[in-house]
């Protein structure tokens, strides 16, 4: 079939260029119209040009964005179309008409042609990467070489659902706190900035020697009043910094063994990281995924390279024949119940269905652990803004009440 190059507009006037299989200028004209654009100019090219600059279309289109549920909702329709017994291409085209995303609508076009022309579905989402994931890839290579992709695309349906429902719950817990600490902050400026320097100007005429905590309080006030934005592009710099220092591995290694060194932060960790591995994990096994490739795949996402590393160690040990609840048994990190349900699944042959289970309890636990945690919060936030505003006004009332007693 030959292959065109094109220049196209976008529905929100951005230029877009790729390649198209078509068999005609027209039928390419026709094509680049039916996934919402406007084309330019359509030149017949060569398979090896095409090759090299054939894009994947999310990286061109920096229009509207691909949200997380949608491709949930998608993968739902997928899997309920084939499950009517309707053929993959039919399917894509049914999905791509009740997409309202443009650049999904653009993707799934894409992943469309690329299966018509006789590639596999799994070949096709690879090409989008930042939007595919590798367990989502993987799953589907494991649904189509079974012939149960509905089945698996079902199973990742629920498990992106769950997965956002539980970040979102995680969210939601934390917004609070947050937002308190910034009315706090906001606050305290306030009153540092513009209520105490009217209510301290009445000491500046006296020749009253101050208390100790009225001169810091004038001090203090007299400094951010000056020097606020210094103060801010030091807060800023410094949390810069630390952000990127984070992200090089050196930085990256501390922090994530310092969150299972500190005492309030270990449970939750080690938790959410059992929570995701369970998961994650059950998922990739019920699709058929090898356990091997599915460890591989896991240790990619676990969001702490410590853990990530007793992972890697693990799938060398499988290869030289221990079993997964063996080596973790001797490890450090992982709790012995998410190992006891392994070994449990192991013997049972219901390997997948038990971390499924374990994944159940420590997702329940997380949640417990972070509401506990921000219910903690609260009081201390209200502590500290207390304790803070007490100084305040100790500062105000000491030379008030010294100034009495000398007119006494």
């Amino acid at each position: 079939m030959p292959v065109y190059e094109f220049t196209a507009l976008t529905g929100s006037g951005r230029k877009l260029k790729g390649v198209i299989d078509a068999d005609s200028a027209a039928a390419a004209r026709q094509k680049i119209r039916g996934q919402g654009h406007y084309p330019v100019e359509i030149r017949e090219t060569s398979a090896r040009k095409a090759a090299r600059i054939r894009p994947s279309l999310l990286s061109l289109q920096i229009g509207q964005r691909v949200r997380p549920q949608e491709v949930h909702v998608a993968t739902r329709q997928l899997a309920t179309l084939l499950g009517a017994g309707i053929p993959l291409v039919p399917a894509l085209t049914g999905l791509i008409e009740q997409t309202g995303n443009r650049t999904f609508r653009t993707i799934l076009a894409q992943i469309k042609d690329a299966v018509n022309e006789g590639n596999s579905l799994t070949s096709a989402l690879a090409e989008h990467p930042k939007l595919f994931s590798r367990i989502y890839v993987n799953m589907v290579r494991a649904g189509e070489a079974s012939g149960s992709l509905d089945v698996v695309l079902d199973r990742l349906a629920e498990f992106g659902e769950n997965q956002h429902a539980l970040r979102a719950r995680i969210r939601a817990a934390m917004l609070y706190p947050l937002f308190m600490a910034l009315v706090g902050v906001v606050v305290l400026f306030l009153l540092i900035t513009f209520i105490v320097p009217s209510i301290t100007s009445v000491f500046e005429g006296t020749q009253q020697a101050l208390p100790l905590p009225t001169v810091l309080l004038i001090s203090m006030s007299s400094f951010l009043r000056s020097f606020w934005w210094a103060v801010l592009v030091a807060v800023l710099a410094v949390l810069a910094g630390l952000r990127w220092y984070l992200t090089t591995p050196a930085g990256r290694r501390r922090w994530d063994r310092l969150k299972l060194t500190l005492p309030g932060l270990r449970d939750l960790t080690v938790k959410t990281a059992s929570a995701g591995f369970g998961r994650t994990l059950s998922s990739l096994l019920q699709s058929g995924v090898p356990l091997v490739t599915s460890l591989q795949i896991v240790r990619n996402i676990v969001d702490n390279v410590i853990l990530a590393d007793q992972i890697n160690e693990a799938c060398v040990e499988l290869e030289k024949g221990r079993s997964l609840s063996q080596f973790f048994r001797g490890g450090r990190w992982f709790p012995p119940m998410l190992v006891q349900m392994m070994a449990v699944g192991e013997q049972s042959g219901a390997l997948d269905r038990m971390l499924a289970k374990a994944a159940d309890s420590y997702e329940r636990e997380v949640e417990a652990k972070i509401l506990a945690l921000t219910s903690m919060i609260e009081p201390v936030m209200i502590l500290v803004m207390g304790v803070a505003v007490s100084f305040i006004v100790v500062s105000i009332l000491l030379p008030i009440f010294e100034m009495n007693q000398l007119i006494r």
